[in-house]
């Protein structure tokens, strides 16, 4: 009994210092929104004077944060949907229907994995001036999306294969399609795995620097990462309005885990235990 207390308390313990270090850099980013660059630079660790808002509203009025922040919302959100819609099917097809080529089909999706995306930049950018997409939040959602399929269907083709089959043929005899079986039947139970495509690719497109900044040169179609390049100057910095910019910016990401997270750790743990 003693021993079973010992050790409880040593795992409570381990893990409230690994929580308390992951999260006092976004309590140091939080406190640090309030406070103006020079009591940034004067008591960078300490709690602002006094809880003002100024930092805020010099971020709204030096920058349109609110077209960033909207421009964001919408390449990350429909680039999530693209991705989650089409890799399912995909995977879908590649688990339970079995033909010569299968294997092949999927190393060509992994192959997305092995190839720097980066190093075909140049040719990327030329097709998006070609198509007429620079300057336009599609070039973002369409680049995201091929980026993330790969991990996506690498994901959930393992979960469905994870799954019985004995659930499918019996909505078969029932007489449902597979789409029917699919949307009724397997995605309902593939939770897990959806949550994990979805938090990975919607933390990967809205935090991207270097798309945006190849491929948007107008001021309102810039996200957040590009956007707040605006607050460094020449010689120094808005300290305070860039704490404040990435305080807003840090709350969907946070929200979305807080929503997700069990579906999240279910399936990145999920895979081991099968």
């Amino acid at each position: 009994m003693k021993k079973t207390v010992w050790t409880s308390t040593v795992y409570y313990v381990i893990v409230s210092i690994f929580a308390a270090t992951s999260l006092y850099p976004i309590l140091l980013m939080l406190l640090s929104s309030f406070k103006s660059s020079i009591e940034i630079f004067k008591n960078p660790l300490a709690f602002p004077s006094e809880f003002s808002l100024d930092t805020y509203k010099s971020l709204l009025e030096r920058v349109p944060f609110t077209d960033y922040f909207f421009n964001s919302v919408i390449v990350s959100v429909v680039s999530v949907l693209l991705i989650t819609i089409t890799c399912s099917l995909a995977a879908y097809y590649i688990a339970r229907f079995k033909f010569y080529w299968n294997n092949l089909l999927f190393l060509l999706f992994l192959m997305g994995m092995m190839i720097p995306i980066k190093l075909g930049i140049v040719p990327l950018f030329i097709l998006m001036n070609d198509l007429g997409l620079i300057n336009s939040l599609w070039s973002l959602i369409f680049m995201y999306t091929a980026t993330g399929i790969p991990l996506s269907i690498l994901i959930l083709t393992g979960f469905f294969k994870t799954m019985p089959v004995e659930l499918e043929e019996a909505a078969r005899i029932d007489g449902a399609s597979d789409l029917r079986i699919l949307w009724n039947v397997v995605l309902p139970l593939m939770r897990p795995a959806l949550g994990t495509v979805v938090i990975i690719n919607f933390i990967q497109s809205w935090n991207d620097f270097f798309f945006p900044l190849i491929f948007i040169t107008e001021e309102s179609k810039k996200t957040i990462p590009v956007g707040m390049l605006s607050l460094f100057g020449e010689h120094s910095a808005d300290w305070g309005a860039l704490f404040a910019g990435l305080t807003l910016s840090s709350l969907p990401m946070i929200v979305l885990f807080f929503i997700a997270s069990k579906q999240f750790m279910d399936g990145l743990t999920a895979g081991a235990i099968k």
